[in-house]
C-alpha cells in the first residue's frame, strides 16, 4: 500500500512525497516524486537520485533545483531516504558519517545491519519495481545520478546492474570508498573486515574491471573547492579506472565550488540535459 504524505503543484507537474511498507527493510520507508506534466499522457523516462550523508528524501526536491528542467524534459525524479529509519539498532546515531541517514547504498552482511540495511535490494528491486506499476513510466528509460555519497551509490549500483539503469552521472561522488575514511569506516561496518567485499561497492574498482559498460558517457562535476575533495571523494581514482576500462567519462572540475547544494544546483541543468538526451538515445552532448 501506497501513502500520500504530500503533494505540491511545481512547474507545472506534481511534487509528491510518499511512504510505504517496504519488505526489503521491514520498516516503513518514504521517498519523493516529481510527476512532470507529460505522465498525464505517455509514459515517461525514470531519473533516480541518490542524495548524500545525513539527507533524507525530501533534501533534493527542495535544494537541488530539478524540477524545473524535469518538467522541461519529461523527466520523472525519484529520491528515495538515504537509510533505514527507526531501526532500533544501539549505537545508530553515534556519529553522522555512519548509520541513520548514511545507508551507502548497499545491502549490509554483518549483524547488527543485515536485517535492515538492505539499500541496494530497496532500489534496484522493491522502489524501482513500485515506481514503475504505480506510475506512467517506461521501464526501458531508467538513468540513476546521485551526490557525494548518492554519487557512490549512483556509480557503483549502475556498474553492477547495467541491465536496469541506461544512463549515470554524478555530483562529487566518493569515487573510491574503499579508499577512503567515509568508506572504510561504513564498508568495515556494514561488509566486515574482509577487503575482498569492500571491492564489489567501489565504482573505482568496478570499473576496472568493466569495458565501456556505458559507451554514451557518463557525467562528473566536481567542484575544486570542496573540503573533502583530497581525503575523501578521490575522483582522479575513477578518472583512471575509466582510461583503463575505455569508457568514456566527462570530469568537470570547476573553480569555487565546494561540497554543497548551491554547486549542485548550478549545473543541474546539464545533468538532466544529459539524462534526457542518453535515455532517448541521442548522442549525450559532452
Amino acid at each position: 500500500m501506497l501513502d500520500i504524505i504530500s503533494q505540491h503543484g511545481c512547474f507545472g507537474g506534481v511534487q509528491a512525497f510518499y511512504r510505504h511498507d517496504s519488505t526489503e527493510i521491514g520498516l516503513p520507508m518514504q521517498f519523493s516524486v516529481y510527476h512532470p506534466p507529460q505522465e498525464e499522457h505517455e509514459a515517461v523516462p525514470v531519473l533516480f537520485y541518490l542524495a548524500g550523508l545525513t539527507c533524507t528524501e525530501e533534501t533534493f526536491m527542495i535544494k537541488g533545483g530539478a524540477q524545473r528542467w524535469a518538467s522541461q524534459h519529461g523527466i520523472m525524479l525519484v529520491a528515495p531516504d538515504t537509510s533505514p529509519r527507526n531501526t532500533g539498532i544501539e549505537g545508530i546515531d553515534r556519529d553522522w558519517d555512519f548509520g541513520h541517514g548514511a545507508g551507502f547504498y548497499l545491502d549490509a552482511t554483518q549483524a547488527p545491519y543485515a536485517e535492515r540495511f538492505r539499500m541496494e535490494s530497496y532500489l534496484v528491486r522493491e522502489l524501482r519495481e513500485l515506481v514503475l506499476n504505480q506510475f506512467n513510466t517506461d521501464a526501458r528509460r531508467v538513468g540513476i545520478f546521485g551526490h557525494s555519497m548518492g554519487g557512490h551509490g549512483a556509480l557503483t549500483l549502475a556498474l553492477r546492474h547495467p541491465e536496469v539503469f541506461s544512463s549515470v552521472s554524478a555530483f562529487a561522488p566518493i569515487a573510491a570508498p574503499s579508499r577512503c575514511p567515509w568508506g572504510e569506516k561504513a564498508f568495515g561496518h556494514y561488509l566486515g573486515a574482509d577487503r575482498a567485499a569492500w571491492v564489489e561497492h567501489d565504482a573505482s574498482e568496478l570499473m576496472k574491471r568493466a569495458k565501456t559498460p556505458y559507451p554514451q558517457g557518463i557525467l562528473i562535476d566536481q567542484g575544486l573547492n570542496d573540503k573533502f575533495l583530497q581525503e575523501q571523494l578521490l575522483p582522479q581514482e575513477f578518472e583512471h579506472a575509466c582510461q583503463q576500462a575505455q569508457q568514456p567519462l566527462t570530469l568537470r572540475r570547476h573553480e569555487g565550488y565546494d561540497h554543497g547544494y548551491y554547486f549542485i544546483s548550478t549545473f543541474m541543468e546539464d545533468h538532466l540535459a544529459f539524462h534526457h538526451r542518453v535515455l532517448n538515445g541521442q548522442p549525450a552532448g559532452f
